[in-house]
């Protein structure tokens, strides 16, 4: 089972209680950037999450839209609301960042989420960037917009991004997600390769 990071805005007491509870260290963190709990691309992240435990691989699910938004909008570095995902972040082999694409860029709540992680908050790790669009004309997102930054956060080994238009994806209320097959086929690539990477990461070395 996955294991599940959430604070709600508003819930007295629960940041505080959130960054002192202790967890257990996942091998991937999954982080949404989208101001929506039912966007495709929380669809799209949510498909990947059960690709990788299905290998055997254990995750951490944090979405943006779980923090106070006050905490976001001002930036403040030092709330204890942060502590525990900058926690899950700093332990994981890996990251899956899943982002709606709005006027060619990445969203402004995913933006300021990174901002708050320390500089080299990516260091050491394996990132497998997914994006979702209205068209083909943002295809160039995530290479042009979100890895910069990723690299910025000392990403070591930044995976080749999937992008899927609205038109590849179906998510039905209650019905399973519905995906085109060449979509599937280069979400299954980057899980393989993602997987292949941390299990690499993870392997004990041998002294000497």
């Amino acid at each position: 089972m996955p294991r599940r990071f959430c604070v709600r805005p508003g819930a007295s007491g629960l940041p505080l209680l959130g960054a002192l509870l202790p967890f257990a260290m996942s091998d991937l963190v999954l982080l949404s950037g989208s101001p929506s709990a039912t966007s495709r691309s929380v669809a799209v992240l949510k498909d990947v999450e059960s690709r990788l435990e299905a290998l055997g691989l254990t995750t951490s699910f944090i979405s943006v839209r779980d923090f106070p938004a006050e905490d976001l909008i001002l930036a403040r570095y030092d709330s204890p609301t942060f502590d525990r995902a900058k926690a899950e972040i700093e332990q994981a082999a890996g990251l899956v960042i899943s982002t709606p694409v709005y006027k060619a860029s990445y969203t402004g709540t995913l933006k300021t989420f990174l901002d708050i992680l320390p500089q080299h908050a990516l260091r050491g790790k394996v990132v497998l960037p997914l994006a979702t669009g209205g068209t083909l004309a943002h295809l160039l997102a995530i290479d042009y917009s979100l890895k910069p930054v990723l690299s910025a956060l000392g990403a070591t080994e930044l995976l080749q991004g999937v992008y899927s238009t609205d038109a590849q994806i179906k998510v039905y209320p209650g019905s399973p997600l519905w995906m085109e097959d060449e979509l599937q086929s280069r979400l299954a690539q980057g899980v393989e390769q993602l997987a292949s990477s941390v299990v690499l990461r993870r392997a004990p070395r041998s002294p000497g």
